[in-house]
């Protein structure tokens, strides 16, 4: 057994213990929001898991718990950070994150991940991959695993930034797994989008989609060490010339690109040099509160989404009736417009269950 399973079976038998002897025990909302002041991890992870929980109590006591919070909240600095499998994303993370640390600053990591929850697998994965942030006194790494939906993830996702904060979180690291539909969201509730990359042969733009190139603030081209270095210059060189032809920023700010070896500590400083750069420009033009503004708006339009789509599936009348419309609609009886009418009548007309 290598080192990284025994890791990750060690830590599953302890994350299972604990929740099983944290569970048991009656907390109140007040009772977690004191021990989330005083910077308590333990209740931290509880407190998120109560978030991503779907049972009716749960839910009541996250939404008082989120309540306390909210006016202890908005000081960090949110950082999406995004890139294709194989980037070293989670390389870069740790060694970011610790050299945050080392300035004085309390990260955590909140990593989206789809496949999460079917076997959390990224919980382990990531604090294996992170061994000496996952340590650090200072971090906290926790993943928000999809449920149903990409859009539970950023209802989740949302909510865990406010737990962080209130725990004292000064700069909360967002990751992405892979590139899709994941990063849309992650740029809705970030201050600052940052896209890793790889160089490669020929034209630096394929595989990279157009979509994610104009959403980032900021281009590190990672593994630029050895015989990539010449190609990583060339890469950059190539993608600063596409942002050329790209829409101004509404924030007035010039994407860049950075050249960064994260495995051997290089271009770390640059990175963290942008960044604040980038925050300086957009708290003085007044888009870093604007975009605040718009994102607490965008969360109060998915939670709205997210709450009628868990009432409507869990209507008995919704759940009686939609197998036999589903079947219907595969004899070709029924169109899937119709049935979507007729359930939504349904619900509509519910009497209190």
């Amino acid at each position: 057994m290598n080192r990284a399973h025994f890791l990750k079976n060690i830590e599953s038998v302890w994350y299972n213990r604990f929740l099983r002897g944290m569970m048991h025990k009656k907390v109140s909302a007040e009772d977690f929001f004191n021990e989330i002041r005083k910077g308590n991890i333990s209740y931290l992870g509880r407190a998120i898991t109560l978030v991503e929980s779907t049972k009716k109590a749960d839910q009541l006591l996250a939404l008082k718990l989120i309540q306390h919070c909210l006016p202890f909240t908005g000081n960090s600095i949110r950082i999406g950070i995004t890139g294709p499998p194989g980037v070293g994303k989670s390389t870069f993370i740790e060694v970011f994150g610790n050299y945050l640390i080392s300035l004085g600053k309390k990260v955590a990591v909140l990593a989206i991940d789809p496949s999460s929850s079917v076997n959390r697998g990224s919980i382990l994965g990531d604090k294996t991959r992170m061994e000496k942030l996952a340590t650090n006194r200072n971090a906290f790494i926790r993943p928000s695993p999809a449920g149903n939906t990409l859009g539970g993830v950023a209802q989740m996702t949302k909510e865990s930034i406010v737990l962080c904060e209130a725990a004292g979180f000064d700069v909360i690291l967002i990751e992405t797994v892979g590139v899709g539909q994941s990063e849309t969201l992650v740029f809705s509730m970030v201050d600052f989008f940052l896209l890793l990359h790889l160089a490669g042969s020929g034209d630096e733009l394929q595989g990279i989609k157009r979509g994610i190139v104009e959403m980032a603030d900021g281009i590190v081209i990672n593994k630029a060490e050895g015989n990539h270095k010449q190609a990583a210059m060339l890469a950059k060189k190539e993608l600063e010339n596409a942002l050329h032809f790209y829409p101004p920023k509404e924030n007035h700010w010039k994407p860049k690109v950075n050249l960064c070896s994260a495995i051997h500590d290089q271009g770390i400083v640059e990175v963290w040099e942008m960044i604040t750069e980038f925050l300086v420009l957009t708290q003085q033009n007044g888009y870093f509160e604007s975009k605040r503004a718009k994102q607490n708006k965008d969360w109060l339009k998915k939670s709205i989404t997210e709450l009628l789509l868990h009432d409507f599936f869990a209507c008995n009348k919704v759940k009686s009736n939609i197998k036999t419309m589903e079947k219907r609609i595969e004899h070709q009886q029924l169109s899937p417009f119709d049935a979507a009418i007729q359930l939504i009548e349904l619900y509509k007309n519910k009497k209190e269950e």
